[in-house]
């Protein structure tokens, strides 16, 4: 087996992700939407602390390679830039809405779909190839998101507009104009917070007094943002948004391994068939990093 540090970065991301569900069931009491501006705005500071402190020099290099773009080069610098964030704020609160109004499983369904459409967008919007068993291995996960979505078809529709935003992110972002992937995501959660910000006086509860609230909101920002996300955008550099929307399946298997063994909750038979499929699917669509031999070379 031969993973190359993208993939690895890749990987390590969503499984990060996949443990996000025991973050968030400790704050169960809170507002869904209060976890979600805290955990935007605790990104926005903790990031622009450390680029303005710690990362000044970079900031300086990456402020040069901008100025030497030119002018068509500089708004297409900037609406991917601004689209990024743009995309990553409708996510977050498109799934905080579906499992608050629609369902729990609207939410989980979405990551399940996301991969399918990642994939394929790679392949129309920038001609990404697909081997044959990749191919079968996308419809084998179309095939199982089916099955998971019998007689739960609004579930399915609120978990495709999910899908289709953090899809689209995969994709936009792989194209690079040499900035700095930290400077990059810095702009992206500094301008989701400021997409945020007129929302907050409205529809935020009570400020929250106790301690607990912000340490687990500082890990969540930390860990399962900031993180996950650099991790993501590095990724990126070197793995292509095909393989990085299949490897995104790892994120809802965690969740679904802690739903059953953690959270105790009830799975029926057919659930535990379509894991399987998606499991199956990975497999199929990574074989070729999985199990890579490397040649041996004879004098």
């Amino acid at each position: 087996m031969n993973l190359s540090k993208y993939y690895v970065s890749a990987l390590s991301s969503f499984t990060i992700w996949g443990f996000f569900s025991l973050a968030l069931k400790a704050l169960h009491g809170y507002a869904s939407l209060d976890i979600l501006f805290y955990r935007v705005f605790f990104c926005a500071v903790i990031m622009l602390i450390i680029g303005l402190v710690f990362r000044t020099k970079v900031l300086k290099q990456n402020i040069g390679i901008f100025k030497k773009l030119t002018r068509k080069q500089k708004q297409h610098a900037i609406i991917l830039a601004l689209s990024g964030g743009l995309l990553l704020t409708a996510n977050w609160f498109f799934f905080i809405y579906a499992v608050n109004h629609i369902s729990v499983k609207a939410g989980a369904l979405a990551y399940l779909v996301c991969p399918i459409l990642t994939t394929v967008l790679a392949y129309f919007i920038l001609q990404e190839k697909l081997s044959r068993w990749q191919w079968i291995a996308v419809a084998i996960s179309a095939f199982s998101c089916m099955l998971l979505s019998i007689n739960h078809v609004a579930d399915l529709l609120y978990s495709l507009i999910i899908a289709s935003t953090y899809a689209l992110y995969l994709v936009s972002q792989r194209k690079n104009f040499g900035f700095d992937k930290f400077i990059l995501l810095t702009l992206q959660i500094l301008f989701s917070a400021l997409i945020l910000l007129p929302f907050y006086p409205v529809y935020s509860a009570a400020v929250p007094t106790g301690s607990f609230f912000y340490m687990m909101i500082a890990m969540i920002a930390v860990v399962f943002t900031i993180m996950p996300l650099f991790m993501n955008l590095y990724a990126l550099q070197g793995v292509n948004s095909s393989t990085m929307g299949i490897l995104l399946y790892i994120n809802p298997l965690i969740g679904f391994l802690f739903a059953v063994f953690y959270f105790k909750e009830e799975i029926t038979a057919l659930q535990f068939m379509a894991y399987g499929l998606i499991l199956l699917a990975i497999i199929l669509f990574n074989k070729h990093h999985l199990f890579k031999t490397r040649n041996i070379e004879t004098a």
